[in-house]
């Protein structure tokens, strides 16, 4: 999901600003699809807090990617570092782990609470709405709390069942620096 891929959405000048006949038809929609968008990515924050990851993994397409870029957040994850960087099947084995109680990083499991702030919609991909906003997660552990701040983009798809995630890139603001462990859903 790069920056390139954004174009504006439909009926709205490059600006963000309504254009031509439709405009006030084409913003009243454009407003319509950022409130799904809010509260489609304010329910991701509150499953993956509240550590329920059977409804959070529901949220995913079977094509989806999750990606927590680690040395260069512009670079092509299958040739460079990546803090996280999972297909379909890798998000399912990772609920698993987490559900086990077994995994050491997250037993007992982080106490959690991310913020999320500053939605927009960033335009289309295909028939995906790229949405964008920053995020802070405030991870409570035994050594102390730690903070993880970055901006965080979604691919979303409409489905007949609501909007689901294509895709996540989480972009930590120290994303290039060495970090704790990460053991939990961002």
């Amino acid at each position: 999901m790069s920056p390139a891929a954004s174009r504006p959405m439909a009926g709205e000048e490059a600006d963000g600003a309504p254009g031509g006949e439709r405009g006030c038809a084409a913003f009243r929609r454009q407003d319509a699809l950022l409130r799904d968008a809010e509260r489609f990515v304010f329910r991701e924050a509150r499953l993956a807090d509240a550590h329920d990851y059977d409804a959070w993994e529901a949220l995913w397409t079977d094509d989806a990617i999750y990606w927590v870029p680690g040395e260069d957040a512009d670079a092509d994850p299958r040739g460079r570092m990546s803090i996280i960087y999972d297909n379909r099947s890798r998000i399912a084995t990772r609920i698993k782990q987490l559900k086990t109680g077994k995994r050491f990083a997250q037993t007992p499991a982080s106490r959690l609470r991310r913020l999320i702030t500053n939605v927009e919609l960033l335009g289309r991909d295909g028939g995906d709405l790229l949405v964008g906003a920053s995020c802070m997660v405030g991870e409570s552990r035994e050594r102390g709390t730690t903070l993880w701040i970055g901006d965080v983009q979604w691919r979303l798809r409409e489905t007949p069942d609501g909007l689901r995630m294509a895709a996540k890139k989480v972009v930590l603001i120290d994303h290039d620096q060495e970090l704790p462990t990460l053991g939990f859903l961002l």
